[in-house]
């Protein structure tokens, strides 16, 4: 059996389907950050399938690590704005960020 591009783009739209769902329905800050990862891994999938099976001339795996990279800046700024968001209201709950106005 041959895996093709369909197949892959299959996999990364359900990553990115389920990414979606758990960023809308996660009250968590830590699971919508999991979300927006799964968000962009499903991208990422994407992006390489259509680098290694189209002739488009796309540099999918250069954009990729772009992503990575910008993922794992967005993580760390995430995690420190959730720590020291736990440090202050001892819940990482999302609803109580309209507690944060100025």
């Amino acid at each position: 059996m041959d895996i093709g591009l369909n197949d892959y783009l299959l996999i990364g739209a359900v990553m990115f389907v389920s990414g979606v769902v758990c960023m809308a329905t996660k009250r968590n800050g830590i699971a919508v950050l999991m979300g927006v990862e799964l968000v962009l891994n499903g991208a990422n999938i994407n992006f390489v399938a259509f680098a290694r099976y189209t002739n488009l001339g796309l540099d999918g795996q250069v954009v990729s690590l772009f992503v990575i990279v910008l993922a794992a800046a967005e993580a760390a700024v995430a995690l420190a704005i959730a720590l020291n968001f736990y440090n202050n209201h001892q819940t990482i709950d999302i609803d109580q960020g309209n507690r944060l106005k100025g």
